[in-house]
């Protein structure tokens, strides 16, 4: 298995965007000795001279105030472990914040620090945090980079809940493509985590500390493209589910619970988009087990960035006119600045300066200008109100015509849906070729028309998911071949007793003989309890040929602690 380093909390990581609170920068100082290794220790662990050398190394005396090159003013520390320390700053050539990391030049990372910033450098593509400058100038090394203050840490992002879909969609797609186009310049990052990619306001996300913060913690891998691809997968399930997909907290974020190993996002929050839940499931190191399609594991941010550009597109949430905008507004932009602020009770509209109005004609020409006003007003009042009573009357007319005429003219009901024959029925068994039901209880039990036959399964003791069997974790149930694609506009089906947890899917049209439940990506129904029927009422027929019954949990037996269903009838009407 690859290694897992970005599993262990990491809190240097936040010396890009926004300036620590002294309750952070405890917590900073703190987990310097805190910091683990989980998974492979060869792939991204130091050794231990180069523990012992970082121990001997203390960082430089720095202090507010202090410049570098002349040009580059210390404002706050924000990191300071392992010998280096890590400052918000501001460059007063350019007038700009900036941040910077600085160490000893002795310091047995010095020369890997230069060499990453300054390859990085290189790259210059936007979707990275740039590196501005990698200097070394009196004893120090330092290297200085963007400070994007508009930009909010995934950390930040993931505290208010998990992402939508689309914000889902976008996060993995770019940070993906991003990490590809770096491994082709032979640049790796091996610290992705949630403090590492910033979300700025435009809903775009960057990357910062590439190559450089690896360098800083001394940190290899001898699989590089394998390792960032994991972290890639991990932040994709946190951005699903809020929650670290390994057992030890982590970035805010709460671990999986322990001895259940890596299970899929869908499963850990209800309501996770199943195409993306599956792709995390092939970033992450799991055991083999990638997705529930059993698609073979993304080992290059390449590869992943493709299977991206497989999941079907994903349309943005509607904008609410009627909710708050996503941030919060400064004084200028309410309208206070250089305003005196406003009192309860609506002090600032009795304050308010009221117009005055013009003083009235008083001439004896302007009265008489007065009086034909006036009366040219009054007569055409009359006018217009004359004309209006006989428009109401002629319409008034035309609606007791109207009806006098029959109402079936002019509505038109919706046809009643008509049955839909079924050509075969067979059994969903995707990954295992014996089947669930007895040899009594036939597929066709259930689509014979009568309710007294039906399709039962065997029964399963302790699980009432099959029997927790590694076989039947896709679960079970029956699809319907009608023949032919045709639109299907309601499903009814009678099961065997109820307690199942069921749903109903649907095959794309050009789909033939689908046998795997990533083939039926149409959901007809929601997967929840069921009681003695499932019935499912399309607003808007689709097209289909094959229909699943998919059962995920069997009700329990009376007695005897075992599970048991099955399915007595199916009905498909378009």
């Amino acid at each position: 298995m690859a290694e897992r380093s970005t599993a262990a909390v990491d809190v240097a990581d936040t010396s890009g965007e926004q300036p620590l609170t002294a309750q952070a920068g405890q917590a900073t100082n703190d987990g310097a000795e805190a910091e683990s290794v989980t998974g492979t220790d060869k792939d991204t662990a130091r050794t231990g001279d180069q523990r012992a050398a970082v121990t001997d190394t203390k960082p430089p005396e720095l202090h507010s105030g202090h410049k570098l090159a002349r040009r580059y003013r210390l404002e706050e520390c924000v990191t300071r472990l392992d010998g280096f320390s890590s400052w918000r700053a501001v460059d007063e050539k350019l007038r700009r914040a900036v941040g910077v990391h600085i160490l000893p030049a002795d310091h047995p990372r010095a020369r890997p620090v230069l060499s990453a910033a300054r390859s990085a450098a290189l790259l210059g593509d936007p979707r990275f945090v740039q590196v501005l400058d990698a200097v070394e100038e009196n004893d120090l090394v330092y290297v200085v980079h963007e400070w994007l203050p508009d930009a909010t840490e995934l950390t930040a992002v993931l505290a208010n809940g998990p992402l939508e879909p689309h914000d889902a969609y976008q996060l993995v797609s770019q940070v993906s493509q991003a990490m590809a186009a770096a491994h082709r310049e032979g640049l790796s990052h091996l610290r992705l985590n949630p403090s590492s990619v910033l979300r700025t306001e435009s809903g775009q996300y960057r990357i910062r500390g590439l190559a450089v913060m690896a360098a800083l913690r001394g940190i290899t891998s001898e699989h590089p493209q394998r390792t960032d691809t994991e972290a890639i997968g991990a932040l994709l399930y946190a951005a699903l589910t809020q929650r670290w997909p390994y057992e030890s907290d982590a970035y805010g974020l709460s671990g999986l619970p322990k001895d259940v190993g890596m299970i899929p996002p869908d499963q850990v929050r209800a309501g996770v988009h199943r195409g993306l839940s599956e792709l995390a499931m092939r970033a992450l190191v799991n055991d083999g087990a990638t997705a529930s399609r059993q698609e073979p594991a993304c080992t290059t941010p390449e590869e992943l960035a493709k299977a991206v550009t497989a999941i079907p597109r994903i349309r943005p949430p509607e904008t609410s006119f009627t909710s708050p905008p996503p941030y919060q507004r400064t004084g200028y932009q309410q309208g206070t600045y250089g305003q005196p602020p406003t009192r309860a009770g609506g002090a600032s509209a009795r304050t308010a300066p009221v117009p005055t109005p013009p003083p009235p004609l008083q001439s004896r020409t302007g009265r008489a200008l007065k009086w034909c006003v006036s009366g040219l007003l009054i007569a055409a009042l009359g006018l217009g109100s004359w004309q209006l009573a006989d428009t109401l009357l002629k319409n008034e007319g035309q609606d007791n015509q109207e009806t006098t005429q029959p109402e079936s003219g002019t509505q038109q009901k919706k046809p009643a849906p008509k049955p839909i024959a079924i050509d075969d029925v067979t059994e969903f068994s995707p990954l295992s070729s014996s089947p669930v039901a007895g040899r009594h209880d036939p597929p066709s039990n259930a689509v014979d028309g009568d309710p007294s036959t039906a399709w039962i399964t065997g029964e399963f003791k302790g699980w009432a998911n099959f029997g927790n069997l590694p076989a039947r974790k896709d679960g079970s149930g029956l699809v319907v071949d009608l023949g032919s694609v045709k639109e299907v506009s309601s499903v009814e089906v009678s099961m065997y007793r109820p307690g199942h947890t069921a749903e109903v899917l649907a095959a794309d049209p050009s789909a033939s003989s689908p046998t795997t439940l990533g083939a039926f990506p149409q959901r007809l129904s929601k997967l929840e309890k069921s009681g003695n029927t499932l019935s499912v009422k399309l607003d808007k027929p689709i097209k289909t040929r094959y229909v699943l019954v998919h059962v995920t949990e069997l009700p329990s037996e009376d007695s005897g602690g075992g599970y048991r269903g099955g399915i007595s009838e199916i009905k498909v009407s378009g």
